[in-house]
């Protein structure tokens, strides 16, 4: 199958472009210096005239802080600090400097393709909390097969403190380099979930290669979860489609959730797959030259008779939201689970000399025309997981912290189905929490050393509610019954209208 996508030729200048959100890992960038321009062709470009007075200021006051300031100055730590405020300043957690150790780690990853860590997507909220204190570092997903997965390690839990350090006191950057590390060492954290329970996790690093699809049949169901769009993604899921077909699929469940971005070009190219031609997703800029869409080719490898429903959740962001956006806009998909993460925005790395940094340059929008920054994509049914009362958290943490389940495990490490449920059984009694989630903790202790199970019908509602939307004859009604993110948005700044 030929990779050229149908679309327009012009691409970004300067680098390739990048959606994932703040994370730990930072992979699939190529670099391009920033261009050098003096202050006539600044302004000339359009910038404010008093650009040149800002820098002349930031000129004169670097100079002075060195011939006037009591001790002898780093220069190169003046001039960090100096572009550390600027990008803080924005006011944006995606726009951020880099110093010449995390461009080098970040360079490490681009040609290895791998690091020395846990295995975590972490990201920090900008500002401070409505108590004045500053945001904790959240989990925005683990990745599976990794130290932090195996460690039980949830999207939505706040690493509050690493190595005894309060994360509320540090940058992300910090965190990152806390948390990666040399394979074998351990790092202790301290996680909060939910509203009040709070563990300690210590963890050995691993090596972490970042894997991309997993597929496997639910009957007649071809199961694809996305886990990144990585330059391999789009290989891989041509791969599991063609698994799919040779196994006599009838229709298709893709599962966003808890994928956090990647490759714009390799989410477009996932959804050139199912789309008939037509606008994927949009890119608009400042720069008029840098706007411009994408578009699928007029053959896909996914027949239009086959339905789709594909899986969102709250950590479903960026890269995945272009998928998910493009496929309810265009009528090719029912979406189920929860709101997704909401980051509409591109953006891409320049180096400087050792340094550099990363700054949103673009926003991108659905082929109905809107952005989802800060607001996300709703699914068509909406599907939640069971909300743990504060009772059900202290259930929960005095469970964990009694340690039953590892020890259970030590002693049946390869427990049947009939054991799990004996001893899930045997757990209600002393914990009354729901017995799906016991039996899912149990068998994902079980599957510590194991590679992560494909699917869980048994715990998964999301999973389970499209599936059955499948087989129970309703797609076909269900889709119709859809609206655009366009229609969505008009219709909710119209309720907006009305009760003001």
């Amino acid at each position: 199958m030929n990779d050229q996508l149908d679309r327009p030729v012009k691409r970004f200048p300067a680098s390739l472009v990048w959606v994932g959100a703040t994370a730990l890992l930072c992979l699939f960038f190529v670099f391009a210096s920033v261009p050098l321009v003096n202050a006539q062709s600044v302004n000339n470009s359009g910038i404010k005239q008093g650009t040149q007075r800002y820098t002349s200021m930031l000129q004169q006051v670097f100079e002075f802080i060195q011939s006037h300031y009591v001790d002898e100055v780093n220069q190169e730590a003046l001039f960090q600090g100096a572009m550390k405020g600027m990008f803080d300043a924005l006011g944006d957690p995606y726009s951020v400097y880099m110093g010449p150790v995390e461009m080098a780690e970040l360079n490490e990853n681009v040609i290895e393709g791998t690091y020395g860590g846990v295995g975590l997507y972490i990201s920090k909220k900008a500002g401070t909390q409505p108590n004045g204190q500053p945001y904790y570092v959240e989990v925005a997903s683990p990745i599976e097969d990794t130290p932090g997965w195996r460690a039980g390690i949830k999207p939505g839990d706040l690493i509050i403190e690493v190595d005894g350090q309060s994360t509320d006191a540090l940058s992300l950057d910090e965190v990152v380099s806390r948390l990666k590390g040399a394979p074998g060492a351990q790092v202790q954290l301290r996680i909060r979930r939910g509203q009040s329970m709070e563990f300690p996790v210590n963890i050995v690093r691993e090596v972490i290669e970042v894997p991309t699809v997993k597929h496997e049949m639910i009957g007649d169901i071809g199961y694809l979860r996305l886990i990144s769009f990585s330059a391999m993604t789009l290989d891989r899921t041509r791969e599991a489609l063609e698994s799919f077909r040779s196994k006599g699929y009838k229709s298709l469940i893709i599962d966003l959730r808890n994928n956090y971005g990647g490759l714009l070009n390799s989410a477009v190219g996932i959804c050139d797959l199912f789309l008939e031609g037509g606008v994927v997703v949009s890119v608009k800029s400042r720069v008029a030259s840098e706007n411009y869409e994408y578009t699928a080719r007029r053959t896909t490898q996914v027949p239009a008779a086959i339905p789709i429903v594909v899986l969102i959740n709250g950590s479903s962001a960026s890269a995945s939201e272009i998928v998910a956006g493009a496929l309810k806009d265009r009528g090719r998909a029912y979406l189920v689970g929860a709101r997704s993460y909401g980051k509409g925005s591109v953006q891409q790395i320049y180096p400087l000399i050792n340094d550099g940094f990363k700054i949103t340059t673009a926003r991108y929008y659905t082929p109905s025309d809107v952005n989802i920054d800060k607001i996300g994509i709703p699914p068509d049914r909406e599907v939640l997981f069971p909300q743990f009362t504060l009772e059900d958290e202290g259930i929960l943490e005095k469970l964990i912290n009694d340690n039953r389940i590892p020890a259970f495990v030590g002693q049946h490490p390869r427990a049947s189905a009939g054991e799990i449920e004996s001893f899930a059984q045997e757990l209600r009694a002393a914990y009354p929490l729901d017995l799906s989630l016991l039996r899912r903790l149990i068998r994902e202790e079980l599957g510590r050393t194991e590679m992560a199970p494909i699917y869980d019908l048994d715990y998964d509602v999301q999973l389970q509610e499209g599936v059955n939307i499948l087989q129970d004859g309703s797609y076909p009604n269900l889709l119709q019954t859809t609206k655009t993110l366009k229609q969505l948005q008009e219709e909710a700044a119209a309720e907006e209208d009305a009760a003001a």
